[in-house]
């Protein structure tokens, strides 16, 4: 799907059949069990950590049109969740994937519009769940989405085989409720590898080699419009939860784990499993296979709980801790509910001893336990040699870190190595020394980024494409005019609508740049409607330009993007104009990923054919450097560096160009537009010269020895 890689050979995998070992990681596992189930289509839009789910099903399209399979590259989560209303009337297996919560929230109208009226053929929702301190947005969980619009919610133990088990009973159960299943793959669930025994893949009954004669008999109870949603609302707890708590205990979802000590136990998410098992095995409580001295309640599936199950886990017991990540904390809510009515004496314990919020590492869960067990007491555990164990195991983590003296700064992702997005931010930290400091509204992608030092721009992030729009309240008030930055990614799946039509449906008077590259660069380079060659190698056709003029948009100019100079003359023009309306400035610049990625291969070709290869490279005459560095602190690209001062007579450091130099030529660009010294140079250096140059090149190095002296 995109130019990030090729996924050739996780392609053949998917053709494995009836008893084959399938290798690989958890997100492929639950491709295979897509094909596996018969589904007769297939959406998202792309999000780490499940993006790879369509890219492979997109690059696996022969293999799709053999089995009869529909594949869908949505231009969001919105449109990937109104796929699913296909499953509403005809007996059509489903699913669609998106990373969560951002995408959920996307996608939450299309979802509450599903679940109202159920589905008839199994529909699955795949959701790359990235919560804790190392993710990529906000901290909210899918849970909350599930339990709100009666959606069921699978959290499988990460090891393949069940994965593949989970996603096959997820349409099972899906239309023995007549409700949708969402699926929650944490990070480390997505890219645990394993193996599993395959089964061969399935057509489905209905797909595009054998279409329906006839369209769905129309019944108004399908569709989600008054009068008949009060009693959708009635049949999601009378029929359809009762439906799927049955599905749940006579298939065995949910796992129990036997142990001796039953006066305790743990009900643990399924995603969470591996953790609490690695941590229980360090504190001598459980083995390397499995087996637990505690007796574990494994919940593969968090929405809906079933009371009978849990009762009849917690009874007996003087107290039990749920294992729930995340907040609030629903699950120990409802647990607790079901204690209290099935009048258990049991203590429920959670986020007493475990954090009311954030990810539940293996430290963080390992302080939980011993916290657990100090106040539960069991008989016939050795509460010493626990801790013994657990000091040991510290002692063993931290031995071999290296003492750096002092605490190590903080990291924060940048920009990659001549990232053409850099040199629009150089051009604006430029331009505010000129007129002042200009509200920035921020937006989802690399160009988020900016938010970190040297450049410390964006007032606001409010969602995938809705800088403009956010910046729509402000820029009434301000005195000059205010900036917004989105991706061509961004405005393509909301940015658009929300942002552009919304402006100018109100005569909005801003400025919009727009990081035109081609691709959704943060999420593995997938296509867009204005990429150069799309899923079926052949352009989508749509242009950024061209649409904006068709909108009637009054100022827009175009501008490559490492032309610094010429990008704060079109800022400056941008903020004092008297032209009124919403001002474009189209930022184009080629991924630089992707471009080094492409000449590696074009280069590599020509090396073989023995033709002219040129790489520029650029450098920093120590002579002429002044030693200020504004040159990095204009541009902070990552090959900028300082090194000594070869002059003894000058003792500031001067800047240095690192060897990870990708010749973009931005250092250059921003010492010229910001009037700086002129130290930087370019040199090129050529594989397979011709002969004029190679004579050339004797006859320079001849003169300078000459003028050297002949050395």
């Amino acid at each position: 799907m995109g130019a990030e890689r090729s996924f050739a050979k996780e392609v053949e995998q998917l053709r494995a059949g009836d008893g084959d070992v399938f290798f690989g990681e958890g997100i492929l596992a639950v491709t295979k069990g897509l094909l596996q189930s018969g589904v007769a289509y297939v959406g998202g839009y792309q999000g780490a950590p499940v993006s790879h789910l369509i890219d492979v099903l997109v690059d696996a399209e022969d293999l799709m049109t053999e089995l009869g399979m529909h594949v869908e590259t949505c231009a969001n989560e919105a449109a990937a969740a109104a796929m699913l209303g296909a499953s509403i009337n005809y007996p059509l297996r489903g699913a669609v994937t998106w990373k969560s919560i951002v995408g959920t929230n996307v996608a939450a109208d299309g979802l509450s519009n599903l679940c109202s009226p159920g589905v008839m053929g199994g529909a699955l929702i795949v959701v790359g769940e990235d919560y804790g301190e190392g993710a990529s947005i906000i901290q909210e969980r899918t849970l909350a989405m599930a339990m709100k619009s009666t959606i069921w919610l699978m959290d499988p133990r990460p090891d393949l085989q069940n994965i593949v088990d989970m996603v096959e009973h997820s349409f099972e159960m899906s239309e023995a409720s007549n409700s949708p299943v969402m699926m929650q793959l944490r990070i480390r669930s997505c890219h645990v590898q394993g193996e599993f025994i395959a089964k061969d893949n399935v057509s489905p009954d209905v797909g595009t080699k054998n279409k329906f004669a006839d369209p769905a008999v129309f019944e108004y109870d399908k569709l989600a419009h008054p009068p008949v949603t009060f009693s959708h609302e009635k049949l999601k707890v009378s029929a359809r939860l009762p439906a799927a708590q049955r599905y749940i205990v006579e298939h065995g979802l949910n796992e129990l784990i036997e142990g001796e000590q039953n006066s305790v136990g743990i009900i643990v998410q399924g995603g969470i499993y591996n953790i609490l098992m690695r941590r229980l095995h360090v504190m001598g409580l459980a083995d390397a296979f499995g087996n637990s001295q505690i007796p574990i309640l494994v919940l593969n599936v968090t929405h809906p709980l079933v009371p009978d199950q849990i009762t009849d886990f917690c009874a007996g017991k003087n107290a039990v801790l749920m294992v729930e990540e995340g907040n609030p904390e629903f699950m120990e809510h409802q647990v607790n509910t079901m204690l209290r009515k099935a009048d258990l004496n049991t203590s429920l314990h959670g986020k007493d001893v475990l954090p009311a919020a954030g990810e539940y590492t293996a430290d963080v869960l390992q302080e939980g336990l011993v916290s657990f067990l100090e106040l539960a007491m069991p008989t016939g555990l050795n509460k010493s040699g626990i801790q013994d164990l657990v000091a040991r195991s510290n002692d063993a983590r931290s031995g071999g870190k290296i003492s750096l003296g002092q605490t190590s700064p903080p990291r924060p992702p940048q920009f990659c190595t001549g990232c053409p997005e850099r040199p629009v931010f150089s051009a604006i930290k430029i331009i505010e020394q000129e007129v002042g400091k200009v509200h920035i509204s921020a937006d989802i992608g690399c160009h988020a980024f900016a938010t970190f030092e040297p450049f410390s721009m964006g007032n606001s992030i409010l969602g995938y494409g809705m800088s403009l729009a956010s910046a729509a309240a402000v820029a009434p008030f301000q005195q000059r005019r205010s900036i917004s930055i989105m991706g061509d990614g961004g405005f393509w799946h909301n940015g658009l609508t929300s942002g552009v039509v919304s402006t100018m449906l109100n005569a909005g008077d801003s400025i919009l740049i727009i990081m035109q590259n081609g691709y959704t660069s943060a999420t593995g380079q997938q296509f867009i409607p204005n990429s150069a060659a799309g899923r079926h190698k052949e352009p989508p056709g749509m242009d950024i330009g061209k649409t904006l003029k068709g909108l009637g948009v009054p100022w827009m100019k175009t501008i490559r993007t490492y032309s610094v100079s010429v990008m704060v003359d079109t800022l400056r023009e941008a903020l004092t104009t008297d032209v009124p309306g919403l001002k474009v400035i189209i930022a184009d610049g080629e991924c630089q990923l992707a471009r080094q990625r492409r000449l590696r291969g074009e280069n590599a070709l020509k090396l073989e054919r023995g033709e002219r290869v040129v790489t520029p490279r650029f450098g920093v005459d120590d002579e002429i450097c002044s030693g200020d560095h504004a040159c990095i602190r204009l541009s902070g690209c990552p090959s900028l560096g300082i090194k000594d001062n070869p002059n003894p007579l000058k003792s500031d450091p001067v800047a240095t160009v690192e060897p990870s130099c990708v010749g973009c030529g931005l250092c250059g660009e921003v010492t010229h537009a910001a009037t700086l010294c002129p130290s930087f140079y370019q040199v090129e250096k050529v594989t397979n010269p011709g002969a004029f140059e190679s004579m050339m090149q004797s006859l320079r190095k001849g003169t300078i020895s000459m003028l050297g002296g002949g050395k």
